[in-house]
């Protein structure tokens, strides 16, 4: 091996050292960088060229060092498991978040709440059956009434204008991974172009890994890496994303809360359409669960269950006390009719109070003159009967309750699993500036090193080739 060799050694060593610095200083710009992975040079042994026969002669030292690729840091199984919790957790946030609004909206327990609203009720029957002759005491009834139906059908349009707004926030998840499928496709080309021309991706793959996240976030979906450096992204074993090719998705149905159309809402593949989309779990899932229509087991969609214990509670309010109010008689002697009247539509949006004036409360028994009250005292009673609106209503709160603390419960561990592999994923991928330092010393060190090998080589050489042949002169 020539002197001159040790030139193309040293250049190497200058090479690599300054490639690694290039390196530490892209880690160090980008420590604060929301999703990006850290990176590192590889290096490898250039051996020495190889000598056969008998004037092989003695063993050679290598030729340097090469610059294999500047690898990214990443785990695909920490990324994989990254993916996977957060399909969890963003299917058990949305629902928890729907629950609690449900629950917050009845306002149970407390004054505001409706089952202290027709405690008031039924004691303003009981004040009249006390004091049907006061006329006052039958405006109480009248204003109580007007009040209960104005709060039923108030809980309603609440509930109503719920199911609005997550069908409008599920429209708008679907446009996030249209977008976002379309994004990683786009990627995919063109990692496997920069790949093929020998290029580093490790941008980019930070780029397609946090789209990626968002769309199992959504959806639960999965990655499948092929050789190429592309990637294909399924839900359910459905291809949302295969190479340079997205599939989107659209929302259909058209079910409303007020029962004018009854097509479910669900998620379709837009080429395909009629042809439904499997979930496997995330946020579009949980809003299309909650978005469900109702079911005689009671096991339908939240909101919509919701919705039909209102109108159950209409219902039952108003048949209950019609069926009495029908058995009275006014303070005239006119037989009674019914208190309250249910129009078109949802039950508890139509329900309005019958009679417009006091002595239109048939409060007494007929034939008992009209300072009797037996009548209003039987209706007073209702709320203490077995199968009382009021029971309808608690039973209702109390499952609301129960499904609202359990969904919360289940959000939260599914946060915590998902802080659990994020952090993991943080640890092993996230910039140390510390560590980068100390590598910056290293790198540093080593340049200056193969920099005082090439000067030292130099030398040589300045000696070998001007000095050589001169001494004794």
């Amino acid at each position: 091996m020539s002197t001159f060799s040790g030139l193309n050694t040293a250049y190497t060593g200058l090479a690599a050292a300054r490639q690694s610095l290039d390196v530490v200083g892209q880690n160090i710009a980008n420590s604060n960088t929301v999703g990006y992975t850290r990176q590192r040079v590889t290096t490898s042994a250039i051996g020495s060229l190889g000598h056969v026969g008998p004037l092989a002669g003695a063993p050679r030292v290598g030729g340097g060092v090469s610059v294999d690729s500047i690898a990214r840091l990443g785990n695909v199984y920490l990324d994989a498991r990254v993916r996977t919790t957060a399909g969890v957790a963003g299917y058990s946030a949305v629902r928890a978040n729907v629950m609690s609004g449900i629950e917050d909206s009845l306002r149970e327990p407390g004054k505001n709440g409706l089952s202290a609203q027709m405690q008031e009720f039924w004691a303003s029957w009981q004040g009249l059956a006390n004091s049907s002759g006061v006329a006052a005491s039958g405006g109480v009834v009248l204003e109580q009434a007007g009040v209960l139906v104005s709060q039923i059908a108030r809980g309603y349009n609440e509930i109503d204008a719920q199911w609005t707004q997550v069908r409008s926030e599920l429209g708008g998840m679907a446009d996030e991974l249209n977008s976002a499928a379309t994004q990683v496709a786009n990627l995919n080309v063109t990692i496997r172009s920069t790949l093929a021309a020998g290029g580093s991706v490790n941008e980019l793959l930070d780029q397609r890994s946090a789209l990626t996240t968002t769309m199992a976030a959504l959806t639960g979906a999965t990655v499948a890496e092929r050789p190429d450096g592309t990637v294909d992204v399924l839900i359910a074993g459905n291809a949302l994303v295969t190479g340079d090719t997205a599939n989107p998705i659209t929302v259909t149905g058209s079910f409303q809360m007020d029962g004018a159309t009854d097509s479910p809402v669900r998620l379709e593949w837009a080429k395909r359409p009629g042809s439904a989309v499997a979930l496997g779990g995330g946020e579009i899932a949980g809003a299309l669960s909650m978005l469900a229509p109702a079911n005689a087991s009671g096991t339908g969609g939240s909101i919509a269950e919701a919705a039909e214990s209102y109108n159950d509670l209409a219902l039952s309010l108003a048949g209950q006390v019609n069926a009495i109010h029908r058995t009275g008689e006014t303070k005239s002697g006119a037989p009674g009719g019914d208190f309250f009247s249910l129009g078109t539509g949802p039950a508890a949006r139509s329900i309005s109070v019958v009679p417009k004036d006091v002595g239109d409360l048939a409060a007494g028994a007929p034939g008992k003159g009209g300072l009797d009250g037996s009548n209003a005292d039987a209706i007073a009673q209702i709320g203490t009967s077995a199968g009382a609106p009021d029971k309808i209503w608690t039973s209702f709160v109390t499952r609301t309750g129960v499904v609202a603390r359990t969904e919360l419960q289940q959000a939260a561990l599914a946060e915590l699993a998902a802080g659990s592999a994020s952090s993991a994923q943080l640890a092993n991928a996230t910039v140390d500036l510390d560590e980068e330092n100390v590598s910056l010393v290293m790198f540093q060190s080593a340049y200056q090193g193969a920099a005082r090998v090439m000067t030292a080589v130099d030398e040589m050489l300045d000696t070998l080739i001007n000095r050589t042949g001169i001494v004794g002169r």
